[in-house]
This record gives C-alpha cells, structure tokens and sequence, in this order.
C-alpha cells in the first residue's frame, strides 16, 4: 500500500547532504520510502494530511534497561545521593523479584514512552534472569514490541560470576554461560532478521566485564561472528580499578585482548575512556552509547563527543534504565546531551551543534546497530519518522531553522504523529494498536502484586 504524506512544512532528512525540503510530500510504499518532494503526482492508497508540520527521521535507542521501568520514582533507591555500590544493593534486592509479567509491562511501559517521543527503533539491554523470569524475558519483549508496532533490538544480557568471587550479582540472577549460550542460539533463531526493513534482531550482550567469567565473553565473540550478530557491554562507567586488580589491564584492553571489538561491537557509557582509547575505538570502527540522564545524576565526568567523533568513534544515543533515569523519553536524551556538550564547549573548543545531536541520534544510531536501511529520510530507507506540530504558540519565532530546533529549543513533548515501517503506531496522543489504559491498569496491578507489596514486607524499601 502507498501512503503519501502531504503538504509537510519541512521534512529534515538527516542525509549526508542535509537537506531539507520546504512545503514536500513524502511517498511511501509498504515499509520503505519512494520519494520526497514537492506536489508529487504519484498514485496513492490513503493520504496523512501534515500541514504545518515538521518531520523528522525515527530516532534510534541504543542502550536501555526496560525492566527497571518498575524501579522508578522511590524514595529510598535515590539514586544521586548514593554510590554506585550503594544503588546496586539496594535496587539489585528488589530485580531479583522480576518475573516475566513484570517484564512484559515493564517494556510496554518503556516502549510506549519510546514511541511518544518519536523513538522507532529501540535496543535494550536485557540482563535480568531470575528464577522467576526463566528464560522468557525477550520472548516477552518480542511480544510487547508487536503489540506497539516499535522495531526491537534485544541485547540478550546475562551475569555469571558469583559475589564470593568479586561481582555484584545475587545467586538468583546467575546464569551459567552454557546455558545463556544455548538461550542465545534459540533467539537467534527464532527473532534475528537480517533482511531490510526487519522489525526483530538480536545482539550478543553480556552486562559487564567484572560480573562475568572471561569464556562467557569468549565464548560470545565466537557465537556471535558464526551468526553474524552484533555485540554489546557497559564499559568505562567506573570499573576499570577492579579490572586492574584482577587482571591487571583496563577493560578496553581487556575486550581487545579478547575479540570483544570491532565494527560488530559497541559499549554503553564510556565516560571513564581516555584520548587514546578513543583513538582505539576509532581504528577498530566501534560505538559508545551516550546515555545523558545517569551520567548527569551520578555525577559523572561529560564526554567529549567532538574529541570523540574526531577520533572516528560511532557515537550514538540511550536513554538508560529508567532506575537511573525515571524516563525513556529519546527526545529528552538528546536535549539533555547537548545541554551537556554547550557547558562542556565552554571549557573546551568544539560543541556539538543541536542539529549534530539529532544525527548522533538518529544516523549514529542506525550505524551503532548496522542498519543501513535506516537513520534517515531519502528513498529505499525505511518509513520510520515522527512529526512535531510547528504551528503551536510556544514554537513561535523558531521554525526558520527546523535543523536545530529540536534540542536547542527543548522540543521534548509527545510527538504530533510516530510512524514505524510506513505504519502510523501514535497519533493525536493515541497509542494506535492498543488500549493503553487497559495495559497501564494491569501494569500497575503486576507492579504492586509482585515488586512493591514484598519489598514493602521484607526490605521496606518501596
């Protein structure tokens, strides 16, 4: 089916030319883009009317913890006024309660937010295997993102090292690597799509170096080259005196020793990573996922992006769990991001523009994830955009620069309209395919029942 959409004040491409087109129609066919341009003449089956309109490319999430979508706004996990090792004892009591109910709400929940915010292609980091979860937490995932229409990419996470030998993990969240292997393999074949336009793909992602044995990321680079799937990690978030202590090498060095790098592979957060680790990144064509909200409330040092990006590493942006976060809202990100880069600039040369944040947060992400078919609006990439209204009140005097605006302007609400693969999934503040507050009553139903009742019970924490 053919849709055009009509009469758009400005469609900002994001191509490698940078265009924008004033006053253009936008053609799609099925998932994928035809043309854009002005009064275009091409037969269609149903027509968006996006008068007075801007549009922009989906962005694309590339880090993120969905099940912490039920470890937000407490009191007692209070995330700046603690240590890192402080905030993982108390939120890891209550991630051992997870089940995969809790999971499935808990993604709906991020995802939803995801797609308000005109985020089309999110990948989430999924390391919470309890006893209560089995193996069921991405076959939940998969179902939750079908139901919203989102492109998903889930990082099939695990942690094996006990406590007794120097991780931070509880007995009942341990996987053994055989086991996770074995679950990888099974998801690989049931939900990896490497054909363009795929709505499903699977990403090899043990959580941190110094929460597993060194074979489960071994082991990792050996199944993920056979199937040709990408891989992912935190590192540079703090850890690297630990790995000092026990292998005597920081965790960069680490990953390289081991394979763990690579065009197929980036990291979350980073901000722990010197000028010539970047220079490392750079040769070797790996990512960092910039995630903006947990660095600022952890207190953490800001990344220089312009240094970074000048060192040839793929930069892209993550909203992070939302236990450090409280928000998966990619538009907020990006503004936070380039709030962050303005101060930064000012004790070194070089701010990354608003218009530069969109594209770390759009084409950075599709290069992050290897999907050439997205990232931008030209034809045959695929039809993943989302509108603002620029005719509101409060965007008065800005619209002569629809680049920028975004982020410089804090334009951080829900979208006019999120479209994901030619299908419209949010319009006019509806979630098309669902009845979201249905979902959102059984959600906070699964949250009391199975994580705040018991927390208030045994640990008195929520």
């Amino acid at each position: 089916m053919k849709t055009l959409i009509r009469n758009a004040k400005a469609i900002v491409t994001c191509d490698a030319q940078d265009h924008v087109y004033w006053n253009a129609d936008l053609l799609i066919d099925g998932p994928r883009i035809l043309k854009i341009g002005s009064q275009l003449p091409d037969p269609y089956d149903e027509v968006l009317d996006a008068s007075g309109m801007f549009i922009y490319p989906g962005l694309i999430n590339t880090h993120h913890h969905f099940f912490q979508t039920f470890v937000r706004n407490l009191k007692t996990i209070d995330y700046p006024n603690m240590t890192v090792p402080e905030w993982l004892d108390k939120a890891y009591r209550v991630f051992q309660l997870i089940n995969d109910e809790v999971i499935f709400y808990s993604s709906l929940t991020a995802m939803g937010d995801l797609l308000k915010h005109g985020c089309t292609c999110a990948f989430d980091h999924q390391y919470c295997y309890t006893k209560s979860t089995g193996k069921a937490p991405v076959d939940r995932q998969m179902e939750a993102a079908r139901m919203l229409g989102i492109r998903y990419h889930a990082g099939r996470g695990v942690n094996t090292l006990p406590r007794e030998k120097g991780s931070t993990i509880p007995e009942n969240m341990l996987e053994t690597t055989e086991e996770y292997l074995q679950d990888c393999e099974r998801i690989i074949q049931l939900y990896h799509d490497p054909n363009p336009y795929a709505m499903s793909q699977i990403v090899l992602a043990p959580c941190q170096p110094i929460n597993s044995y060194p074979e489960t990321f071994t082991e990792t680079v050996k199944l993920a080259r056979a199937k040709g799937v990408r891989m992912h990690t935190h590192l540079g978030e703090g850890e690297n005196e630990i790995m000092l202590a026990r292998w005597g090498k920081r965790t960069l060095d680490w990953c390289q020793d081991i394979g763990f790098i690579g065009e197929d592979v980036w990291y979350a957060h980073g901000w722990e990573l010197t000028p010539e680790e970047y220079t490392v990144l750079g040769r070797f064509g790996s990512g960092v996922s910039h995630c903006p909200g947990p660095a600022i409330l952890g207190g953490f040092p800001i990344l220089p992006m312009r240094e970074m990006m000048e060192a040839g590493v793929c930069l892209s942006l993550g909203c992070d769990g939302s236990a450090t976060n409280d928000s998966s809202s990619l538009l907020d990100s990006m503004r936070t991001a380039w709030m962050m880069q303005a101060w930064h600039s000012k004790a070194r040369s070089g701010c990354i523009s608003p218009y530069e944040m969109l594209k770390i947060a759009t084409v950075g992400g599709a290069k992050t994830l290897g999907r050439t078919d997205l990232g931008s609006l030209e034809p045959e990439k695929g039809a993943d955009l989302f509108m603002i209204d620029a005719g509101k009140l409060e965007l008065t005097g800005t619209l002569h620069d629809p680049r920028n605006l975004l982020a410089r302007a804090g334009v951080t609400g829900e979208t006019a309209l999120t479209m994901v693969n030619g299908n419209v999934v949010f319009r006019d503040g509806v979630l098309t395919g669902v009845d979201e507050y249905a979902l959102a009553q059984e959600g906070e139903a699964v949250c009391t029942r199975v994580l705040r009742e018991p927390c208030e019970a045994f640990w008195n924490l929520c």
